[in-house]
């Protein structure tokens, strides 16, 4: 695949500077001006200023200005109002009206991180203490991993992120979303069918389930009230996650997830048919699941 990341999200805010303030919290580094950085992808989330909370711009590297192109002559086949300045290509999603932003950049090159030993039943992998019990770093995020949309037009999203950017579909849930890749992370979007369009949520890699435990330990302990859903494991991805709610001022919150959604080599997974969302902001995940399935609705 010619496209290999989401490389950034701009997020429109009432509330600037509180936001700005959690996500520098949550484990982002800042950069200045609202923008803030993971350890492996370097800048991935940009704050500004929206009369209500909304995705803003999306961005989607590819690996060469020919792919550029042809995602270029795909959205004009669409339709879709485009502006392509020779090295990247900005076109408007038809329902909610955000960005895309398919542009030239460098893959992401994780060091390899050793497996966290675990003891079971009849296996013990380790002695002494625990890993994740004695750690005292301050959990810092390896790169986004996905955000999830809400639109009033499921079809003609999918149609923009398929047809127009080239995305691939990883999973249904039933006729009320869409897994959507542009990597080999199990989805880099979800789209929901929804009664408006809305920001449900952005996903934020980090090593493994304990520090996802530990990432939201530290956000909820002076503040309760951003506990959402989690700890839980989804069925789709393979993803452990921590839903968090992030300010909210006039517009539903978004929720910042820690998630941590360990590669294997099992085979791809199966479809989903039924599967429960929640409305949150960013959580925390462990490394993203491979051998993503395309089926068909049910």
């Amino acid at each position: 695949m010619s496209l290999h990341r989401l490389t950034r999200v701009v997020m429109g805010v009432p509330n600037v500077a509180e936001t700005a303030a959690y996500y520098e919290e949550f484990g982002l580094d800042p950069l200045g001006n609202n923008s803030f950085g993971t350890r492996d992808g370097g800048e991935q989330l940009k704050i500004i200023h929206a009369p209500s909370r909304r995705l803003v711009e999306l961005g989607v590297g590819a690996d060469n200005d020919d792919d550029v192109a042809k995602v270029t002559s795909q959205m004009t086949r669409l339709g879709v109002p485009i502006n392509h300045n020779g090295t990247e290509l900005l076109a408007t999603e038809p329902v909610s009206g955000f960005t895309a932003r398919i542009h030239v950049a460098p893959r992401i090159a994780q060091e390899k991180t050793p497996a966290t030993p675990y003891n079971g039943p009849g296996r013990i992998d380790r002695f002494g203490r625990a890993p994740g019990v004695v750690r005292d770093y301050v959990i810092k995020p390896r790169k986004l991993g996905h955000t999830v949309i809400g639109t009033v037009n499921l079809e003609a999203t999918m149609r923009f992120f398929t047809e127009g950017i080239g995305f691939k579909v990883s999973d249904y849930i039933s006729d009320k979303g869409a897994f959507m890749r542009c990597s080999v992370d199990h989805h880099n979007v979800l789209a929901l069918a929804a009664p408006v369009n809305f920001l449900h949520h952005t996903s934020w890699q980090v090593d493994d389930i304990d520090d996802v435990g530990r990432g939201a330990k530290a956000m909820l302990e002076n503040n309760p009230e951003r506990h959402i859903w989690g700890l839980g494991r989804h069925h789709a991805g393979s993803n452990f996650f921590w839903y968090l709610k992030d300010p909210r001022e006039t517009s539903p919150s978004t929720t910042p997830t820690w998630t941590a959604s360990p590669k294997t080599k099992s085979g791809p997974p199966k479809p989903s048919k039924a599967l429960k969302a929640s409305s949150t902001g960013a959580h925390p995940h462990p490394l993203p699941s491979s051998n993503p399935t395309t089926s068909p609705p049910s």
